[in-house]
C-alpha cells in the first residue's frame, strides 16, 4: 500500500471513529492500522520529518498510533525469567538491524532507531525516531513521537518528552550533533537546532525563558534553542507576593565553533565554557 493511500485511510478511519464512538472496526480497518504501525516501525513513515529546511509533523501518522491503541489489548510479554503486562510489544533486534542494543534497553514497536545508534540501558517509546551514530546512555528516555537526529548523545538520565496529542502538535526535536548532559530535561514540543550543547541539569519546556547573554542585551526566545548554542540551567529572580523568588531559566552562554570538526568543536564548548556534563 503506497503512502499516500494509507494516509487516506488512517484519516477516514480516524473520522469515522471520532463521529461514532460506537463503530466497530473491521479485519480490514485493523489491517490498515498495522501497515501504518509496520510502516512507522520500519522507518518507511516518520511522525515528524524535515522537508524543505521545515520540519513538517504527520498528523496522520500520529492518528495512526491513536487507533493502535485501541486495537491492542495487554498481554504477557516475556523476557527471559522477567515478565511484562503491556498491550505494545517491544521490538526485537538482530544483528541485520545494525544497532548495538545493550541488556534493559528497551524500544517500543513503532519506534525506528537507525543503523549505527547505541542504546544503552534505556527506554524508546512508539513514534521516536533514533538517527544513526546517536547514543542514548543509560537510563535516559525517548518519549513517543520524539525525533532524534544523528551523531546526538542524550546522556545518563536525559528525559525527552513524548508529545502524541494533539495530534497535531510538534513533538521534540533535536537535531543532528547534539550534545546533551547528564539530567537534562527536553519536553513539550521544544526544537533543539543543530550542534547544541546542553550542560548537565539544563530544562527545557515550552514556557521556559532561553536567553541568549553573549550580547550587551539579552535576547528570549521559547520553544527552540538556536544552532551550535551552548546551554547551562539559569535562574531568574520574579517578585510574588510572598517575596522574590528564582524562577529556573536556561541560559546561552556561547555558540559552538563551525569551523572545526564536531568533535574538537564539541571539548574546545565543554572545555571553553565550563559546561559541566
Amino acid at each position: 500500500m503506497q503512502n499516500d493511500q494509507l494516509k487516506q485511510k488512517i484519516l477516514n478511519l480516524h473520522q469515522t471513529i471520532t463521529d461514532n464512538n460506537s463503530y466497530i472496526l473491521s479485519t480490514n480497518d485493523k489491517e490498515t492500522i498495522h501497515s501504518a504501525i509496520e510502516a512507522l516501525d520500519q522507518g518507511k513513515i516518520r511522525v515528524c520529518e524535515k522537508m524543505n529546511n521545515e520540519w513538517i509533523t504527520h498528523e496522520w501518522v500520529k492518528k495512526s498510533i491513536l487507533l493502535y491503541f485501541k486495537i491492542t489489548t495487554n498481554q504477557i510479554i516475556n523476557a527471559g525469567d522477567i515478565s511484562y503486562f503491556d498491550k505494545i510489544p517491544v521490538k526485537k533486534f538482530s544483528e541485520h538491524n545494525g544497532v548495538r542494543v545493550v541488556p534493559q534497553a528497551l524500544a517500543r514497536k513503532g519506534s525506528f532507531i537507525e543503523p549505527g545508534a547505541i542504546l544503552m540501558p534505556s527506554y524508546v517509546n512508539i513514534g521516536a525516531y533514533v538517527g544513526a551514530g546517536t547514543m542514548v546512555d543509560t537510563w535516559a528516555t525517548v518519549g513517543s513521537c520524539a525525533q532524534i537526529g544523528q551523531n546526538v548523545h542524550l546522556s545518563g538520565g536525559v528525559g525527552i518528552g513524548g508529545v502524541l496529542e494533539p495530534a497535531q502538535a510538534q513533538p521534540v526535536i533535536i537535531e543532528d550533533d547534539c550534545f546533551l548532559g547528564s539530567r537534562c530535561i527536553v519536553v513539550e514540543g521544544v526544537h533543539l537546532h543543530q550542534g547544541v550543547v546542553l550542560g548537565a541539569g539544563v530544562t527545557i519546556t515550552a514556557s521556559t525563558k532561553i536567553i541568549d547573554v553573549t550580547k550587551s542585551e539579552p535576547v528570549i526566545y521559547k520553544g527552540y534553542v538556536p544552532a551550535h548554542s551552548v546551554v547551562i540551567p539559569g535562574m531568574e529572580m520574579k517578585t510574588y507576593p510572598a517575596g522574590q523568588y528564582g524562577v529556573p531559566t536556561a541560559l546561552i552562554i556561547g555558540t559552538r565553533s563551525d569551523s572545526t570538526n564536531k568533535k574538537t568543536s564539541l571539548n574546545n564548548a565543554l572545555r571553553d565554557f565550563g559546561v559541566s556534563v
